[in-house]
């Protein structure tokens, strides 16, 4: 049975979102997870912190920091995670 050539290969349009700037996009995803940001800059304060410790020999403060900064990590992946979670059931 001899079948005809495959259709060709075309392909979906993809979908097509109003133009939203990164300062329109941050603050949509701010309003919708203010926990990220927050953890995100609490992350980056521990570790400068950690760093100027570090850099002035003041070394039982700096491994303090760093281990705080894993900890300020794992509080901000996991607000990530909720937020998904909580999107994903919101839009159900």
């Amino acid at each position: 049975m001899a079948a005809g050539p495959p259709p060709p290969l075309e392909p979906s349009p993809l979908p097509t979102f109003p133009e939203e700037g990164f300062a329109e996009k941050f603050l949509r995803k701010t309003r919708e997870n203010p926990l990220v940001p927050l953890g995100c800059l609490c992350t980056v304060s521990v570790l400068v912190y950690g760093i100027i410790c570090f850099k002035k020999g003041n070394t039982r403060r700096s491994q303090l920091m760093m281990r705080a900064r894993v900890i300020a990590q794992g509080c901000t992946f996991a607000a990530l995670l909720g937020g998904m979670m909580a999107t994903a059931i919101k839009s159900r």
